[in-house]
């Protein structure tokens, strides 16, 4: 849409005027006028807000409340820790509809647009695509930090001992395949087992797809009512969003303080500035080759992605990503499969997050991993991470698993821990833009993409 110049000039204006003030309250608490600094950030906020009032959008008012949360985290760190609950709340109400709108939209697709055959070809393109990028991810993180060192001269705290780490308790892979179905489906769906409820509906929908006319269009038509109904809930949920993500980043930064990058800031930079290049190396060119527009698409990541971001949850973004998807052009049956699938096999950002962090804690224990170590270190990280979907810090999981096979002492981990929630943003929101891409590409070589985008 093109924004007319008389438009364009004072929206141009109210944000370089917010810069200027954003900049000037930052210099001014740095240099111990916390009074003017509080004064001159509030009034930055106050002009974005004018710009978000004149071009509504839900990123940028995600992007407001992030700033908002922020300072209400620096400013009232005690008042910030009582906010979380309005981040717990939007929650419950996405993981509310994750089931009843993954299972609609999965069976209809199956069943609805006769794509039985074609789901067995998907799945085995999906599982290559997402092997291969998660590769390149703990590839790009493990020589990110052999290039940046951010381990080497870490003190570690007195209260952490330098002990070898406990392994936790890892899955076999018979294990892990066995419990990709579902034993009981309202168990999966209480325990918000995405890729169980996405197989249980798989298979429902192949069922359902193999009755006559007769007998399947009446459930059909009753399950894409449902499906309709559920991205309107989703429209409806999101006028929470923004609220959500202040909330969370305002009980992030007031009960962790900005002073807790210090000690670790390098290692939080490398991670995204890993992050950067895995775009550039990894992600731009896979856009290119596929032949997805890239703008387009970033236009229709970014609210997933910053929803993600702010809340450090995956789940948050789900239905808007599938929504956003969707609206690019992959047709519903392919974004309803492909990205609840990537959120157990397609961690873009958990990969690269493993693989350095890994070499972290390697670094900070002294420890000097050889090539072999570091390739059986990429080994068992790319076999474990797909064992531990639905598990809390599942990434830390992985870790710690794969730190006692190859003899790396757990509290630098522990350290880790410190700014984990800082780097999970990133992490949140590689792994959603990863999961809508490979949806994109999916589309692509199943030749599902309109010839526009």
């Amino acid at each position: 849409m093109t924004i007319p110049p008389g438009k364009s000039r004072p929206v141009s204006a109210l944000a370089l005027v917010a810069v200027v003030l954003g900049f000037g309250g930052v210099v001014a608490g740095l240099i111990g006028h916390p009074a003017l600094g509080i004064t001159l950030r509030s009034s930055a906020i106050v002009f974005i807000g004018i710009i978000a009032l004149r071009r509504p959008s839900l990123m940028l008012w995600t992007f407001l409340a992030m700033l908002a949360g922020v300072e209400i985290g620096l400013d009232a760190p005690h008042a910030a820790a009582e906010m979380h609950f309005a981040g717990d709340l939007f929650l419950r109400l996405i993981r509310m509809i994750v089931a009843p709108l993954l299972f609609a939209t999965i069976t209809t697709g199956i069943a609805a647009h006769g794509q039985l055959r074609s789901v067995g070809r998907v799945a085995i393109k999906a599982l290559i695509y997402f092997e291969s990028v998660t590769t390149l991810g703990l590839l790009i993180g493990a020589v990110s930090m052999n290039l940046v060192g951010a381990g080497w001269g870490i003190a570690l705290p007195a209260t952490l001992e330098v002990t070898p780490a406990t392994a936790p308790t890892m899955q076999s892979w018979q294990q892990i395949v066995v419990n990709i179905f579902p034993e009981n489906i309202a168990k999966a769906v209480a325990e918000n087992q995405i890729l169980q409820v996405a197989v249980f509906s798989i298979l429902f929908g192949a069922a359902l797809a193999m009755l006559t006319d007769t007998k399947r269009v009446p459930l059909v038509s009753i399950l894409q009512s449902l499906a309709d109904t559920m991205f309107q809930l989703v429209r409806l949920i999101m006028y929470l969003a923004p609220i959500a993500a202040g909330a969370a980043m305002a009980y992030t930064v007031g009960s962790m303080g900005l002073g807790t990058l210090i000690p670790l800031g390098k290692l939080v930079l490398t991670y995204y500035g890993a992050l950067a290049a895995f775009c550039l190396l990894v992600l731009l060119p896979i856009l290119i080759i596929f032949r997805i527009p890239v703008r387009k698409f970033v236009a229709a990541v970014g609210e997933p992605a910053a929803i993600g971001f702010a809340t450090t949850t995956s789940e948050a973004a789900l239905p808007l990503a599938m929504e956003r998807m969707e609206e690019f052009g992959v047709p519903r049956w392919i974004v309803s499969f492909v990205i609840p699938t990537g959120y157990s096999f397609n961690m873009d950002g958990s990969s690269v997050y493993l693989s350095m962090a890994a070499v972290f804690a390697a670094q900070a224990a002294g420890i000097h991993l050889t090539l072999t170590q570091q390739i059986t270190m990429l080994a068992t990280l790319m076999l474990a991470s797909k064992g531990v979907a639905g598990v809390p810090r599942a990434v830390l999981v992985v870790l710690l698993a794969t730190a006692s096979a190859i003899h790396i002492p757990a509290a630098p981990i522990l350290l880790i821990l410190g700014v984990d929630t800082l780097m999970d943003m990133g992490r949140t929101m590689m792994n959603v833009i990863g999961n809508c891409m490979a949806s994109a590409v999916i589309a692509r070589t199943e030749g599902a993409l309109p010839r526009a985008v």
